[in-house]
């Protein structure tokens, strides 16, 4: 990537599958990349670990995303170590409930949409001074088909990530005069996630028999749309979606 060696960027989400194969790809590109996890430590120093060996630089640091004081002390640990962060890819998956809507509660519904946006709120908040402050700056939230798409039993998570992409939208809008772009990347069913794993066998071959690529997409995939969003010399392309789903959709 021209020029990206010195950029720092945040992957939220970065333990595993899609935020651990971006947080690889980024500092394969010559970033330094913040490895963000809530809970598995040994996971997302493994990620580092892994990134130091191929000759990267990289940090884990613990944060519930939906938390804003957390966040902010995350942040605080980076800029001591690093300084401003330059790339935001705000990943992490906010737990929701799988059933119809019939089946479900306001607070399942009501608390994944405030989840969802919770922490898309707090991570945002936390590293626009710094990319507005140099008037550079790269935000890309990860959404998924489901935002257009409906599937059954998966109306919480559906609902919430259309309210992240329109969110999205609103901030790129409003961002544009600073120099800060923001885009979304929209995943289809992504093989070696926890989503997949929602997905039962015949599910997953049904997927892959509605995709003209002829599978489910792989976290390298999707990391290769979030790197080229967070380039350098991508300077011209702010509130769009890219779609990695192999064509099963098409928009």
């Amino acid at each position: 990537m021209t020029g990206a060696t010195g950029r720092v960027a945040l992957v939220t989400g970065a333990s595993s599958g899609i935020g651990a194969a971006t947080a690889r790809l980024l500092a394969a590109r010559g970033m330094r990349v913040v490895v963000n996890y809530l809970r598995s430590a040994a996971a997302a120093d493994e990620v580092v670990a892994g990134i130091e060996a191929a000759g990267g630089q990289a940090m884990a640091v613990q944060a519930d995303v939906r938390e804003a004081a957390a966040v902010e002390t995350m942040v605080e640990q980076v800029q001591a170590a690093w300084g401003g962060i330059d790339v935001l890819v705000h990943n992490a998956l906010i737990p929701f409930a799988v059933k119809p809507f019939k089946d479900m509660t306001w607070d399942e519904l009501g608390g994944k949409l405030d989840g969802e946006m919770r922490a898309a709120f707090a991570v945002t908040n936390a590293v626009l001074p710094a990319m507005t402050g140099q008037g550079w700056g790269r935000i890309i939230y990860i959404s998924i088909g489901l935002s257009r798409q409906p599937r059954p039993g998966m109306v919480a998570l559906g609902t919430a990530k259309a309210a992240l992409v329109q969110f999205a939208r609103f901030l790129a809008q409003e961002l544009g005069p600073t120099g800060v772009t923001v885009n979304i990347v929209e995943a289809g069913p992504v093989a070696d996630t926890r989503m997949a794993s929602v997905l039962d066998q015949e599910q997953q071959q049904r997927q892959v028999a509605a995709t003209p690529l002829g599978r489910l997409a792989l976290p390298a995939d999707v990391a290769q749309a979030v790197a080229f969003y967070a380039a350098e010399d991508n300077a011209f392309m702010t509130g769009t979606t890219a779609a990695v789903n192999g064509g099963m959709s098409m928009y």
